[in-house]
C-alpha cells in the first residue's frame, strides 16, 4: 500500500508538458534539440523554434501522407538541414511508425553537424535518418542518394541554394518541393551589371534603377523565375507567406507539386521575362525541357 503510494506520488510529481508540444512527441528529442529545458519548460526562444516547425509540419504533412498512400513509403531530402530540427520533429511526429523503406537523409556542409546529428539519430533509435555532409550541388550526383526520391526541402537555402536544391528535385524526380528561398543576390548582381545599358530600353528599367531596389526587385524576380521554371517543368506551384517565422524577413514559401502540367506557356513566359529584364545570361540557372508541349 505504501508503495503504491509512493509511486502516486511520483506520477503526479511529474511536471506537465507545455501546451505548445503536440502529442506523442518524444519529449527526450526536444531536450536533446535544446527546445525543452532538462525540467521540460520553453523559454520563449525555444517557443518560437518550435512553433515554426510545427507550422511547416502543417505545410509538409499532406504531402508525406499523399506518397505514402500512392508507394506505401515515402523518402525525403533535407537540403541545408542545419541542427536538422526539421527532420527530427518530421521523423518523430511521422517517420518512426512507418514501415522499413521510408527514410529522411539530412544533407548539410557543416561535418560537425552532420556528425551530432547521426550520433542523436543513433541515440533515439530512428534508423530510418541518415546525414550527408555535402553540398546541395555536390548531392545531386553522389552515390550515397538513391536516384529517385520523394520530396526535397529547402529552407533558407541561401542565394543559389534554392536553385542547386531545384536542380536535384528536377534531376531525382521529386513528386513535391517546399523551398524557403533566401538571400538571393546572384540576379540583383546581374541587373546591377547590366543597368547602364538597359535604363534607357524600358521604363520598366526604372523598377531598379536604384540600389536598394535592384536588391528587392531581384529578390522577387528570382523566385518568379523559380515559380515559372517548375511550372515549365509540369509542377503545380502554390506561393505562400510561411506565417509563424516572425524573425525572419524571408518568409515566402514555395510549394511545388508534380502533375504533368502543360510547360509550354511557363516555359515561354520564362524565356520572355528573362529576355525583357536583360537575364539572358541566367538561362543556364532557370533551365527547362527540352522540348515544352
Amino acid at each position: 500500500m505504501k508503495h503504491a503510494k509512493q509511486s502516486n506520488n511520483k506520477a503526479q510529481a511529474a511536471p506537465a508538458l507545455p501546451p505548445e508540444v503536440r502529442p506523442g512527441q518524444s519529449v527526450e528529442l526536444l531536450k536533446e534539440l535544446h527546445i525543452l529545458t532538462r525540467d521540460g519548460k520553453l523559454n520563449q526562444d525555444s517557443r518560437r523554434k518550435l512553433k515554426q516547425v510545427y507550422h511547416l509540419y502543417n505545410f509538409i504533412e499532406p504531402l508525406l501522407k499523399d506518397v505514402l498512400q500512392e508507394k506505401g513509403q515515402v523518402s525525403l531530402v533535407d537540403h541545408g538541414a542545419g541542427k536538422s530540427y526539421l527532420g527530427f520533429i518530421l521523423y518523430d511526429l511521422f517517420f518512426k511508425g512507418l514501415e522499413a523503406g521510408s527514410h529522411i537523409y539530412g544533407i548539410e556542409t557543416r561535418a560537425e553537424l552532420v556528425q551530432k546529428s547521426t550520433e542523436l539519430a543513433a541515440r533515439l533509435g530512428f534508423g530510418g535518418m541518415s546525414f550527408l555532409p555535402l553540398s546541395v550541388a555536390e548531392s545531386t550526383t553522389s552515390t550515397e542518394l538513391p536516384p529517385t526520391l520523394d520530396i526535397v526541402t529547402a529552407l533558407h537555402a541561401c542565394n543559389t541554394a534554392t536553385d542547386d536544391a531545384i536542380d536535384f528535385a528536377l534531376k531525382k524526380q521529386a513528386k513535391h518541393m517546399v523551398l524557403v528561398p533566401c538571400c538571393q543576390a546572384e540576379v540583383a548582381s546581374v541587373l546591377r551589371k547590366n543597368k547602364g545599358k538597359d535604363l534607357g530600353r524600358s521604363a520598366l528599367t526604372e523598377i531598379w534603377r536604384h540600389p536598394i531596389h535592384t536588391r528587392e526587385f531581384g529578390s522577387q524576380i528570382t523566385n518568379v523565375m523559380r515559380c515559372l521554371q517548375l511550372e515549365a517543368h509540369g509542377y503545380q506551384v502554390t506561393v505562400t507567406e510561411l506565417v509563424g517565422w516572425e524573425h525572419s524577413m524571408k518568409n515566402e514559401l514555395i510549394v511545388a507539386t508534380y502533375k504533368n502540367l502543360p510547360r509550354r506557356r511557363p516555359s515561354e513566359r520564362l524565356q520572355e521575362v528573362m529576355t525583357e529584364l536583360g537575364l539572358d545570361e541566367m538561362k543556364r540557372r532557370f533551365y527547362i525541357p527540352v522540348t515544352a508541349d
